[in-house]
C-alpha cells in the first residue's frame, strides 16, 4: 500500500464513530477541484507513510478508536487494498471506505467479504457529465453498477457531491435526484474556493459564483431517505 499519511483522530469522518482516516496515494480521476491534489498527482510532493507505522499506531489506539476511514487519492485502484483491509478488520476494527466508484469489481469483493461497514461514494454529476468534471474519460457504466452496489448493500451508505459554482448548476442535481433516487442519504458538500485545489485554472470559473445549496436541498430532498449540507 502506498500511503500518504493519516489523521490520527477524527469524530466526523466516520459517522457515529470514534476513527482515524488513512489516506492511499494515487487517483483515476482529475477533478480540478480536488482538495488533496498532492494525493492525486504523483508528480507533486507528497507525504509517505509504511503501512508498518499504520498498524503500530493501530495496536496503540485500541479500546480508544472504533474506526477506520480510508480515503485518498482513490483506495480501490491500490493492489493490495483487499489485503490492507483485511489486517484492518483482524485488529478489530469498522471500517469506511470511501471511493468514487470506478471500481465495482473492488467494491463487490469488499462486500460479498463482509470487508466494509460504511461505504460513502463521491458522486461528481450525473453520469453524462463525468467527463466534464472529472477531466477523465469516465466509463459510466461502472459507476452505475457501483451505485446499484451499494445500494443493495445492506451496508450503511451514503452519496455526496461537492457543489462546484461554475462547474455545476442547479438542473445538475435535480437529474442526480432522479438517478439516485430512494437511497438512503445524499450530502451537499460545499466547495470552499480558499483551499488548495488540484487545478487553479478553476478559480477563473468559481470566482463570484454562488449556488444556493439550501434551495437545491429543497428541490431534491423528497429523493433521498435524508438530504443534508456539509458546510
Amino acid at each position: 500500500m502506498i500511503l500518504g499519511g493519516f489523521q490520527k483522530l477524527t469524530l466526523i469522518d466516520y459517522p457515529g464513530k470514534i476513527a482515524t482516516t488513512v489516506f492511499t496515494v494515487g487517483c483515476n480521476f482529475r477533478c480540478p477541484f480536488c482538495h488533496n491534489p498532492e494525493l492525486v498527482d504523483l508528480r507533486l510532493t507528497h507525504n509517505e507513510e509504511s503501512e508498518k507505522d499504520f498498524f503500530d499506531f493501530l495496536q496503540k489506539r485500541k479500546g480508544k478508536l472504533e474506526g477506520v476511514c480510508i480515503t485518498g487519492g482513490e483506495p480501490t485502484i491500490q493492489p493490495d487494498i483487499i489485503k490492507f483491509i483485511k489486517k484492518i478488520k483482524k485488529e478489530g476494527f469498522c471500517v469506511k471506505l470511501d471511493s468514487n466508484g470506478t471500481r465495482p469489481d473492488i467494491l463487490k469483493k469488499l462486500i460479498d467479504q463482509s470487508l466494509i461497514d460504511y461505504i460513502a461514494m463521491d458522486i461528481k454529476s450525473y453520469p453524462d457529465a463525468y467527463v466534464k468534471v472529472t477531466e477523465t474519460e469516465s466509463d459510466k457504466d461502472r459507476i452505475r453498477i457501483s451505485v446499484d452496489l451499494i445500494r443493495n448493500s445492506g451496508i450503511d451508505y451514503e452519496f455526496r457531491t461537492t457543489v462546484v459554482p461554475g462547474l455545476h448548476d442547479e438542473k445538475d442535481f435535480v437529474k442526480i435526484a432522479q438517478w439516485l433516487e430512494g437511497s438512503r442519504a445524499y450530502y451537499l458538500q460545499e466547495y470552499r474556493e480558499e483551499q488548495k485545489i488540484l487545478n487553479p485554472n478553476l478559480k477563473k470559473k468559481t470566482k463570484g459564483k454562488k449556488i444556493n445549496l439550501e434551495k437545491i436541498k429543497k428541490d431534491i430532498e423528497k429523493s433521498f431517505g435524508k438530504v443534508e449540507i456539509r458546510r
